[in-house]
């Protein structure tokens, strides 16, 4: 059922904490060099401080080891990028606590339409162990609790599960992102139209084994690319050089080719490869077709693979993509995943709706200018995942259900 979004209760005075997902990415010097998560929060964000709200925003960032503050991991960055994107909203941060007086003391002083910072939860071991007591100190920061969090929903850490238990019968409610992200990739699978094409790449089959089975008669077709594509070659007997395999793995990649045969979803595999010696931009480069020499390994798929995979874009209504079909960061193995972004874009352009899992995928359609092209871009790679898996989130089941129209 859907659930209640922000703009469907009163904030005015209230104090609203708010469970964002401000995961960025930092260079060695500290520096936010891809904001994206932050500005697809701005929208809840502005919601609540314009209509007098109080708000109160908590994330995690990176992997701090729980032991208290690490100046590396501080969400200071983050605090001051929001204040940038915000456009003259002060924005106060509370370095190095989220749960201590220092923390509660400026939840105290939180102004109406003011915007509070906490620093990273998982300075706190409270965070990652889903502790309670840590969630009742968050807990009784607010009068509303707004999970806008997509990229971590997946998980059951404190601030995602045992927060919104702790406030009891408060407001629970869903943030504009989440709710975007849930309706897109629900919408995706259960009223898809036809025909449906899913692309799954990156490197584990182990990784996409779920997902390939919830989507096996849902979709028309499933394009496999990545490393994860030589497991399934292995399997069928192919010589595969040194590409990567999963040698525990070839039983069950087996028994999906004979699942695929079975249904309805047609299972497309590469059959011919860009190869290289080894994953750099100078080493030497072949194309192969079917079967990979000793010595080298493929890193990407191979034109005539490519040409088939964009005709079978170019005919979709619905696409879902999720992991690059190649070594995008090297080339030039990087010309398949190109193929297929371009393709999935124009397929877009002509009335198709696009997905694209968060994690390397939307980086990858970032890098190449892209990413405004799509019917939507992720901000969760793994909840993106799990959701194609056909997963529910207790994170999400906690919030309130939406009223249903009269």
């Amino acid at each position: 059922m859907a659930k209640k979004t922000i703009e469907q209760v009163d904030v005015a005075s209230k104090r609203v904490l708010m469970r964002v997902d401000f995961n960025v990415p930092l260079d060695k010097n500290g520096a936010i060099t891809d904001d994206r998560r932050i500005r697809s929060a701005v929208a809840s964000i502005r919601s609540v401080i314009e209509r007098g709200g109080r708000l109160i925003l908590m994330s995690h960032l990176g992997r701090p080891q729980g032991k208290g503050y690490e100046a590396g991991f501080s969400l200071k960055p983050a605090a001051a990028s929001l204040e940038q994107l915000l456009g003259g909203v002060s924005v106060r941060f509370v370095e190095g606590d989220c749960a201590g007086p220092a923390a509660a003391e400026a939840v105290a002083e939180l102004n109406t339409g003011q915007v509070l910072v906490l620093d990273n939860l998982r300075f706190h071991p409270g965070e990652k162990a889903g502790d309670g007591k840590f969630a009742q100190a968050l807990g009784a920061y607010g009068d509303i609790y707004c999970h806008e969090a997509f990229g971590t929903a997946h998980r059951s850490d404190a601030s995602l599960v045992a927060v919104p238990r702790a406030m009891d019968d408060r407001p629970k409610v869903a943030g504009l992102l989440l709710e975007k992200e849930l309706r897109f990739l629900s919408d995706a699978i259960n009223a898809a139209g036809h025909p449906f094409v899913a692309v799954l790449g990156g490197a584990k089959i182990s990784d996409k084994l779920a997902a390939i089975h919830n989507l096996m008669g849902k979709v028309d077709t499933i394009l496999i690319g990545g490393a994860m594509a030589y497991t399934f070659l292995k399997a069928l007997g192919h010589e595969i050089g040194s590409s990567m395999v999963q040698l525990g793995m070839l039983n069950k990649a087996q028994a999906i080719i004979d699942e695929a045969a079975a249904s309805s979803t047609d299972l497309i595999l590469p059959h011919d490869h860009v190869c290289g010696r080894q994953i750099t931009h100078m080493t030497p480069v072949k194309v192969t077709a079917t079967s990979i020499p000793a010595g080298w390994m493929g890193l990407d798929i191979g034109p005539e693979t490519m040409g088939q995979f964009v005709q079978k874009l170019h005919e979709a209504k619905t696409i879902v993509w999720n992991g690059p079909v190649g070594v995008f960061e090297t080339p030039p193995f990087d010309v398949g995943t190109k193929q297929v972004a371009q393709a999935v874009a124009r397929a877009t352009s002509e009335g198709a709706v696009s997905i694209v899992g968060g994690g390397d995928t939307a980086a990858a359609v970032v890098i190449m200018s892209l990413a405004d092209r799509f019917t939507h871009v992720s901000t969760g790679g793994g909840a993106s995942l799990q959701m194609l898996e056909g997963r529910r989130f207790e994170s999400v089941e906690l919030l309130d259900d939406a009223q249903p129209d009269r």
